[in-house]
């Protein structure tokens, strides 16, 4: 039975108005972008998919418990948590501290860390809420990219029998698949996944043979350009460098796009702050509600309201119809020139089986 807190929700949910700019789009003219408050309202059980300090907070005792970081270096990076403010900045540091100087992704410790962490994800998702709303967009066409390092939508997306795949940006094929709409079930992600070391993007520079390649960045600025990003628990990723560098800051009059990012409004001043700054990014920034709960309902609801819309193609007619009134004549004409110039009769039979003479 429904507790009373969870009846109150979702009696706010069911009268919260959405943007028609925002509900009237087509799911193929979306695109997702995911980030922590996504994996934090499915799986709230691991803390370190709550947000970037949590994570990295997840991972210094980690890497505490495997003795793979110097101890001076652990308490050094935890006042780092707690006093700046840019955490990707310190997450970048702790990578960077954990690899080889060499700058090679494939052996390091950061990655061992991260699958301690995020062990047995699969038995944590307590809340597919979300996860489902993504998956029956993405059922329509919606694109999906994400900041994170799990892979909670994929593994979740296997168990309802859809073909999902992580892609990650050092694999350039499957990207330009990807951003052309040839992999429906992809997972673009931009920092790479845990599972994988070698696909992390690990600091700022792993990004370089993306963006110095022309062809990658031109159909990526396109998609940024064409589609309408949909932000779902971005707290930092307007922060991103990489998000930065392959979209914000490389794609010209941003005033004119139309994107949006669903944020909890805690503070009035600050909410409306955030939304005027954001529109000069071309972003509308929505409230999803004063508490993080309401933010499943509102997804949920959103993605109702989206997928109500009828698409283009849904009321197609037959050819006859398409080609229009001259057609249809043309076509009799033809039918009539292909066959005898007297009518057929139909005969009736003694078997009651009509034929024609």
């Amino acid at each position: 039975m429904d507790s009373p807190e969870g009846a109150t929700i979702r009696s706010e949910q069911k009268f919260r108005k959405f943007l028609k700019s925002l509900i009237r789009k087509q799911p193929r003219d979306l695109l997702l972008v995911i980030g922590t408050g996504v994996s934090a309202a499915v799986a709230p059980g691991i803390p370190a998919l709550c947000s970037w300090r949590s994570c990295i907070e997840a991972v210094l005792g980690a890497a505490e418990q495997l003795e793979v970081l110097h101890p001076g270096d652990v308490a050094e990076f935890r006042k780092k948590v707690i006093k700046e403010r840019d955490l990707l900045v310190v997450a970048h540091d702790l990578i960077r501290k954990m690899s080889p100087r060499t700058g090679d992704t494939k052996p390091n410790f950061f990655q061992d860390c991260l699958m301690e962490v995020f062990d047995n994800l699969e038995q944590h998702i307590q809340n597919p809420v979300v996860l489902q709303s993504i998956l029956r967009l993405m059922e329509r066409g919606t694109m999906v990219l994400t900041t994170n390092y799990d892979n909670l939508l994929e593994i979740f997306g296997q168990q309802q029998g859809k073909p999902m795949e992580s892609l990650d940006l050092k694999d350039k094929d499957k990207v330009l698949q990807w951003a052309r709409g040839h992999v429906k079930y992809g997972v673009l992600h931009i920092h790479g996944l845990y599972t994988d070391p070698c696909g992390m993007v690990l600091d700022p520079s792993g990004y370089k043979d993306v963006t110095q390649d022309p062809e990658v960045m031109e159909v990526l600025q396109n998609l940024y350009r064409t589609k309408s990003f949909l932000f779902l628990g971005c707290g930092e990723t307007l922060r991103d460098q990489i998000f930065q560098a392959l979209f914000l800051y490389t794609v010209k009059n941003k005033v004119d796009l139309e994107h949006y990012m669903l944020v909890l409004k805690e503070n009035e001043d600050h909410f409306f702050k955030l939304q005027a700054d954001m529109l000069l990014h071309g972003i509308k920034v929505v409230s999803y509600g004063d508490c993080f709960q309401q933010f499943p309902e509102y997804v949920q609801d959103l993605t109702a309201q989206i997928c109500k819309q009828k698409s283009p193609d849904a009321d197609r007619v037959d050819s006859t119809t398409l080609l229009g009134t001259s057609c249809v004549d043309c076509a009799k004409r033809k039918l009539g020139e292909s066959s005898t110039d007297s009518p057929k009769r139909v005969k009736q039979p003694d078997n009651g089986i009509p034929t024609l003479e």
